[in-house]
């Protein structure tokens, strides 16, 4: 799915006493500003500037400004020493994350060259467009006090890691505004026992502020009944390019798979889903129980397009397969499935769905004789997680609250379960059984999402936007 191009705001504040007593201060600071409004620009998001706020009056209007906007973030550049009362009815107004940027022009005074100036009062002019970090203990201290949350970013215009972590705010703030606007479709029913899996909707959609849909089979068992032959030319074409279709796979069953997943297909776009959870059983030899064992290659391709579908009716992992796919990450449906002592690693897979787009290799479209406690039997996925960084993500419904369990680790290679399943080898930094003991005792499900690379620090981000506790492992 297409990003969603979120609005940001961006002020700067100064003192408008100032302007007149050092000439061409307002107009470097404003440049300075200009430079910071461009640099947001080129990670795709609008721009909502309220210019320089330099006095209370000018701070009405920009609260005004921000609040008529529908901003997600707001980026308060402190251009030079500032009035706290000249920020406050802002941020009190905007009512969204507020991010200080306390930017300097450069890394450090040229000392020589200033001090040769031989003008107190240009050089106070020049200190004056240097003292971006004066204001920041007064605006913390306000902050505080007011019970208004923030975060700093510390550093210099043309430092690169400023620029990191700005865009990592920005992309945090767009997968939180993908994640409220969500359409989560529910399919089925959980699988009857599993009491971790079991979620309560109200408190996710109250934290993420996702829509779910509860979605009828009989819904797409009409979809399916409405398939034409020529549509299901076209899923098997294009299973044979997502997929490595082995030859074992019957005829019989590859159509069966691609008149569901034609089905599925349309049930998503008539519900709008940007996620779905799923699970069925029903009585032997029933139509539903037909479509039920045939959904696992169409909910793949659904997942590989960022529309990831958790099995076993697992709410929370779809949340977190979601954030994942968001993220730009991937985000396939996994569970433990055994340790390695010898080789430190922790295995871990599903029966699908998977997310084709972080394999190793082509996925493996193979056939299964039996889903190990499920009904039927039918196609299966096979794949391997691409090697190098992973993060491991949890969405957990605690005892008093919801919230996210991370973990950075490295796919490696080495033996895997060759039994129609996803499967793959996880190296994490503070040992296998380290890492399983304190996993487990966070309380998360059985599942987990897992993509690819290091990006704890902006799910960290996220939680800090939507306002829930990130636990990182490790």
């Amino acid at each position: 799915m297409k990003n969603q191009r979120i609005k940001v705001g961006l002020f700067g504040v100064g003192l408008d006493t100032y302007w007149a007593q050092f000439e061409g201060l307002l107009d470097n600071l404003k440049k300075y500003q200009q430079q910071i409004k461009s640099r947001i620009e080129d990670f795709e998001v609008e721009v909502i500037d309220g210019g320089m706020v330099d006095n209370p009056v000018k701070a009405r209007d920009a609260a005004t400004l921000f609040r008529t906007s529908d901003i997600e973030i707001l980026f308060l550049y402190v251009s030079t020493y500032a009035l706290s009362s000249t920020i406050l009815p802002v941020v009190q107004k905007a009512k969204v994350p507020v991010i200080i940027l306390n930017l300097q022009p450069v890394a450090a005074l040229d000392y020589a060259k200033f001090n040769n100036l031989n003008d107190r009062g240009k050089m106070t002019g020049v200190w004056l467009e240097h003292c971006q970090a004066c204001s920041v203990p007064e605006f913390a201290s306000v902050l505080n006090r007011a019970g208004i949350g923030y975060q700093l970013v510390t550093g210099y215009l043309q430092q690169e890691e400023v620029w990191t972590d700005i865009a990592s705010w920005l992309e945090a703030a767009r997968v939180a505004a993908a994640m409220r606007n969500n359409r989560m479709g529910i399919l089925g029913h959980y699988y009857g026992g599993m009491l971790d899996v079991y979620t309560d909707v109200t408190r996710q959609s109250a934290v993420f502020g996702t829509h779910f849909e509860i979605l009828e089979m009989c819904e797409l068992k009409k979809y399916r009944d409405e398939v034409t032959d020529t549509e299901i030319a076209a899923k098997i074409e294009e299973f044979n390019t997502a997929f490595d279709v082995v030859a074992e796979c019957e005829q019989g069953e590859i159509e069966r798979a691609a008149q569901t997943s034609v089905a599925l297909d349309r049930l998503v776009k008539h519900h709008q889903l940007g996620s779905m959870a799923y699970y069925y059983e029903g009585e032997s030899g029933n139509d539903y129980e037909n479509i039920v064992t045939s959904v696992i290659a169409g909910n793949t391709l659904l997942t590989g397009k960022n529309i990831p579908v958790a099995g076993e009716c697992e709410v929370k992992n779809a949340q977190a397969m979601k954030i994942m796919a968001e993220f730009g990450a991937g985000g396939s449906f996994s569970e433990f499935y055994l340790m390695d002592f010898n080789d430190d690693v922790v295995m871990m897979g599903h029966d699908g769905p998977a997310h084709f787009a972080i394999a190793q290799d082509q996925v493996k479209l193979v056939p299964l004789p039996i889903y190990h406690g499920k009904p039927g039997k039918g196609l299966s996925i096979q794949m391997t997680v691409k090697q190098g960084d992973i993060t491991l993500l949890s969405v957990v419904e605690g005892k008093d609250e919801v919230f996210l369990l991370v973990a950075e680790g490295q796919s490696v290679a080495g033996p895997i379960l060759e039994i129609g399943n996803t499967n793959s080898r996880y190296r994490f930094a503070i040992g296998a059984k380290r890492f399983m003991d304190e996993w487990s005792k966070q309380g998360p499900a059985h599942h987990c999402a897992i993509g690819l690379g290091h990006i704890a620090h902006k799910i960290e981000k996220l939680g800090n936007l939507i306002g829930v506790k990130v636990i990182k492992i490790g």
